[in-house]
């Protein structure tokens, strides 16, 4: 159940950094460049590692990692949300 929590959770955090690349807010250029060149593959890239890292260790027995990664969705969220409804 864990697995599938966090398999939901990470379908959550692509949707939204990929709702904020497409946004092109003033914010994404402060980013380095090699992190949202190409469409931001990169940064999609690393938000699938670190997805890719939980599930394995959620799947290897540390089910505790679902909730940090709970957290990490809930703080994407928020800053989501600043970015998307300009107010940051």
């Amino acid at each position: 159940m864990a697995i599938l929590f966090t398999f939901l959770l990470g379908i959550g955090n692509f949707a939204l950094h990929k709702a904020v690349l497409e946004s092109r807010h003033p914010v994404i250029g402060m980013l380095p460049r090699f992190m949202v060149t190409s469409g931001g593959r990169a940064s999609l890239l690393v938000e699938f590692g670190v997805l890719l890292a939980v599930l394995l260790l959620v799947a290897n027995g540390h089910p505790g990692w679902s909730w940090g990664y709970f957290a990490y969705t809930v703080s994407n969220a928020a800053a989501a949300w600043l970015i998307l409804s300009n107010r940051w």
